[in-house]
């Protein structure tokens, strides 16, 4: 017995000297984790009141739940938000209380930064100021400086974890002077600096002060204007950074490594919810991070949080009942079919009653010759029945103002080729028209007012061919108004194709609310019934997309044996056309395609297509056509290898062989 007792005396006095040592070690590791959501665009339940349904990967209420589920397994978490925040899905509504709803569930979740947005200063300083106030979270713009010379916002927040200093440092896009150009008031006072210089000066404050440096940008991966607005461009600057989470550009980037650094982008509307795991450990006095891992958490599986949700009830029932007040009746369907083939957008290759109605608005209340307007989502529509408030927010996604000003026929013209750079440019054997992967959808302007047609088959530049007024050819000395909305405005001044002193109407001067979205409001209400008109102004032309394999690819593209490519963000829909050739190469296509013709012949073919072509229009058929033209209908079938010379569509490209 008195032995077994001597040795449990030495067992004991053993374990106290290694379990100290043990704790002592598991003090010198810690894991930190970040968790970011960015460009919530006014979701705070999971509901789109643009079309009134549920959006079940969206909201603030299914991001707290991953907030407490992950914090109910690790202590040591820091919140952060990347900006866009106070703008869309209705939020507006909610603008003039003293505390922003968007700002109360933030703090409720308890977000420990809030990084500016653009989309944050698109009401004015007043209502920012207000959300900055009444935010628990400490707001970042690092960047931001006010005329004294001081900072705007905070540049960082040191939070500390287990005794690990974080600095969480916030810096946002610095082209909102470019965006908020036509209400200069949005943004008075304040002077927006170079994000990657500011972020090496913040850097260098750090020095000493954190042992993990984050960073929660507002900006894409990729520059936008500049070679300094964007992610990569302050990581390469400053490659001490541990972590970014990046906002902006609706990105779903779970883990890219840019050298040393971790790099994430939650997408939008709450879609995802960014998580950084950094494991650090702790030798001669100094934590260093051993471990980066990440992922981004999909919300579609999660729960709103219930308590949340029957706290901002009022948010729900009163958006749902502005979505859903009528004001006026369509008489019918504005586009019949939204897309060409799944993936290819109608809106955005043939003019559309849709795009046409915005621009007639347009006119309507600025009084301008001609007005231009983009198709901001690729389902957009006007469906025949009631015609709701949020059929309105549907078809004009932001809250943009209404701008015209004078413009020459060559400013006209040279903004027109602007925009038709969103086209690439066609190939022999394409039969789809695509779009550039670089420009997105909400930069190409269509126009109304001018008669126009793009030939693809032309370098960029050079596209706008037939341009009318009225009937008469438009010249460079000619003088126009043009209605535009106040993004569009400001980018066209400060690439200097329009100038700041020939803006003749601003809606935000002339209405209480002077919105387009308000404006298209105002004129149901005031027409009461609307109903869809095509002009037909504009067509694409310089494309033979009749090849006799067309309907196979499209009937393969139908039942989902092809798919139409997307950009890498998958954000541009169509960005490379369907060409037979190709296909054919790739195993899709039967092999008895013709073969691809040689250069000198498809130069040949060219030639002969620019000489004589027509594009159909309602109502034709193949035998007047080939009247107009003093041929034979069956002779211009065969030339176009028409497999039913009675199946012609609109806007379906003829060729007429050269007499």
């Amino acid at each position: 017995m008195k032995k077994r007792i001597s040795i449990l005396l030495i067992m004991s006095m053993l374990l106290t000297l290694i379990v100290p040592s043990i704790v002592s070690a598991n003090e010198e590791e810690a894991t930190i984790t970040i968790l970011g959501t960015s460009d919530m665009h006014g979701r705070i339940f999971p509901w789109d009141y643009a079309l009134d349904t549920e959006d079940s990967d969206a909201g603030y209420l299914k991001v707290a739940n991953i907030v407490k589920e992950v914090k109910s397994n690790n202590k040591n978490v820091i919140l952060v938000d990347a900006g866009d925040t106070t703008q869309d899905n209705s939020i507006e509504l909610f603008q003039g209380k003293d505390k922003n709803p968007i700002i109360e569930v933030m703090n409720d979740i308890g977000y420990d930064t809030w990084t500016l947005g653009n989309h944050e200063f698109n009401f004015g300083l007043d209502v920012l100021d207000k959300a900055v106030k009444t935010s628990n979270a400490t707001v970042l713009a690092g960047n931001l400086y006010k005329e004294d010379g001081q900072r705007a916002y905070n540049a960082y927040k040191i939070v500390e974890k287990d005794g690990v200093r974080v600095a969480i440092i916030g810096m946002i896009t610095p082209n909102i002077p470019r965006w908020e150009s036509s209400t200069p008031d949005h943004f008075k006072g304040l002077e927006f600096r170079n994000p990657v210089e500011e972020t090496t000066k913040v850097m260098d404050e750090l020095k000493g002060k954190a042992d993990v440096l984050v960073g929660v940008f507002h900006m894409g991966l990729e520059n936008e204007y500049t070679d300094f607005d964007g992610t990569r461009s302050i990581i390469e600057k400053n490659p001490e950074l541990d972590a970014v989470v990046m906002g902006h550009a609706h990105s779903d980037v779970s883990g890219e490594m840019i050298g040393d650094t971790l790099v994430v982008e939650p997408k939008s509307y709450g879609n995802r919810v960014s998580k950084i795991d950094l494991k650090l450990k702790k030798e001669d006095g100094k934590w260093d991070v051993v471990e980066k891992n990440s992922e981004n958490i999909d919300t579609k599986a999660y729960e709103a949080d219930k308590e949340l949700e029957s706290k901002y009830n009022y948010i729900n029932e009163t958006s749902r009942n502005d979505a859903n007040m009528i004001i006026g009746t369509v008489t019918d369907n504005f586009i019949e079919n939204i897309q060409v083939l799944p993936g290819i957008p109608t809106a955005q290759v043939e003019d559309t009653a849709l795009i046409d109605f915005i621009n007639e608005v347009q006119m309507h209340y600025s009084g301008a010759d001609i007005s231009s307007a983009a198709a901001f989502k690729n389902d957009m529509n006007l469906l025949k029945g009631d015609f709701k408030k949020k059929d309105v927010a549907n078809i004009y996604k932001y809250p943009n103002t209404l701008i015209s000003a004078k413009v020459t026929g060559k400013q006209l013209k040279d903004y027109m080729e602007w925009s038709a750079r969103y086209y690439n440019t066609y190939k022999d054997g394409d039969v789809t028209v695509s779009f550039n992967p670089e420009i997105r959808g909400y930069n190409y302007d269509m126009f109304s007012g001018v008669d126009y047609n793009i030939d693809i088959s032309k370098p960029e530049g050079q596209r706008i061919i037939d341009l009318k007024f009225k009937g008469q050819p438009v010249t460079d000395d000619m003088t126009f108004t043009i209605a535009v909305n106040n993004y569009r405005f400001g980018n066209m001044v400060k690439d200097g194709y329009f100038k700041e002193e020939d803006k003749v109407f601003d809606s935000s001067l002339e209405y209480a609310d002077g919105s387009i979205r308000n404006l298209i409001v105002k004129y149901v209400t005031e027409n009461k019934e609307i109903a869809p008109k095509v002009d037909n102004n504009w067509k694409i032309v310089g494309a033979d997309l009749n090849n006799p394999l067309k309907d196979e690819v499209y009937n393969l593209v139908k039942h989902g044996k092809i798919s139409i490519p997307k950009s890498e963000d998958k954000r541009t829909p169509n960005v490379k056309s369907l060409n037979v050739y190709e296909l054919q190469k790739q195993g899709l296509l039967k092999d008895d395609v013709k073969e691809e013709p040689k250069k000198e012949e498809v130069i040949k073919k060219e030639i002969v297509v620019k000489e004589q072509s027509y594009t159909v229009k309602n109502g034709d058929v193949l035998w007047k056509i080939a009247k107009k033209f003093n041929m034979d209908w069956k002779k211009l079938a065969e030339y176009n290898n028409l497999n039913n010379p009675n199946l012609i569509y609109p806007n379906q490209v003829i060729k007429v062989p050269a007499m």
